[in-house]
């Protein structure tokens, strides 16, 4: 920690997010009160393409990114020199969505002489849930997203620990393409999610990769729900979207909670949270609960406007980065892949 942090004792970082469809910029305090946030999404746009097309959401951060700054800066009635330090999105993420917001990060530090912190995605999302509480350790991330699905282990802050992660789709992208076949639009989580309320579990499948490992498989489910649906096609049957929606989510969920116990037994976890924009899956939300329950341990999840990209995440990361010396000069480029650490 520099000698500056021990003398200020509030400390206001504008965070930066462009990691994919969403420009976001938002100002929060210490790491975890939030004090202005605006996300322009660009969900409508992309749904008659069926999924995010990267060159046209590039060409909307171009056109959002001053506008998001100039409205967050004028919600929170601050200026940039108020401002402390600069967190940014560097990567994972579309790259050319990413380098919108970079850019546009490295000015602000070099005009204003802002330190530049570098943010992983993911490690946003873990953050997400100090907005809501002080983060306890020993702790197990849930990160369930489109492009993720991973169990981290955390012994302290900025302490990733990868304990398994999916062998090829994650659960966020395996909802999106299970709704595409359901003809369902997009993004078709949630829409999965509000139909699997009104069936029943009633179609056989596979649970994947259901073994003593920590990591995940979920094309082996995405295909076993195409060909049940090319099978009953071809046969005449009509599929009962509701129930099949029901039963994918049934065996969907299990896998995720499945290790989600043997986790929090082996490694003796106090805390579980959930990360990530499948982490406002209702169903998810209370399997994993009646897990935590089960075992005595506390159950953190951020609350829906956390959840999906946002900037105000990758402020309150930026603040327990800047606090692990993650700074970083004007060549820091960004990464559509990267490990967390």
């Amino acid at each position: 920690m520099s000698d500056n942090m021990k003398e200020k004792k509030e400390m206001y970082i504008l965070g930066i997010e462009s990691s994919c469809d969403e420009t976001s910029a938002a100002i929060v305090k210490n790491g975890t009160e939030e004090i202005a946030t605006v996300i322009s999404s660009q969900i409508d746009i992309h749904k008659e393409y069926g999924g995010v097309v990267p060159e046209i959401a590039s060409r909307h951060h171009v056109k959002n990114i001053t506008i998001v700054l100039e409205e967050c800066l004028k919600k929170a009635n601050m200026k940039m020199e108020d401002i402390d330090a600069i967190a940014i999105t560097y990567g994972p993420g579309l790259i050319g969505s990413l380098l919108i917001g970079l850019e546009a990060a490295k000015t602000l530090a070099f005009i204003y002489h802002k330190p530049l912190i570098p943010v992983h995605h993911i490690a946003g999302h873990i953050y997400a849930n100090s907005l809501v509480e002080e983060l306890k350790f020993p702790l197990l991330a849930v990160v369930v997203s489109g492009g993720h699905t991973e169990l981290i282990e955390m012994k302290g802050h900025y302490q990733f620990q990868k304990l398994g992660g999916t062998l090829d789709d994650a659960i966020g992208e395996c909802y999106d393409k299970v709704a595409r076949v359901l003809g369902l639009e997009y993004p078709g989580g949630p829409k999965i999610d509000k139909l699997a309320k009104l069936g029943k579990n009633t179609y056989d499948l596979p649970v994947p990769l259901n073994d003593d490992s920590y990591n995940f498989s979920f094309s082996g489910l995405k295909s076993a729900v195409i060909n049940l649906v090319h099978k009953e096609e071809q046969k005449g049957k009509k599929i009962n979207k509701e129930d099949l929606a029901a039963s994918f989510q049934n065996v969907a969920v299990k896998s995720i909670t499945t290790k989600v116990k043997k986790a929090i037994i082996e490694k003796k976890m106090k805390t579980v949270i959930i990360a990530g924009g499948v982490a406002a899956n209702q169903v998810l939300r209370e399997e994993i609960k009646k897990v935590t329950d089960e075992l005595h341990v506390k159950l953190s999840i951020p609350p829906i406007q956390y959840c999906t990209d946002n900037a105000t995440m990758i402020a309150a990361a930026g603040y327990y980065a800047y606090l692990d010396g993650r700074v970083a000069d004007l060549t820091l480029n960004s990464k559509s892949q990267d490990k967390l650490n």
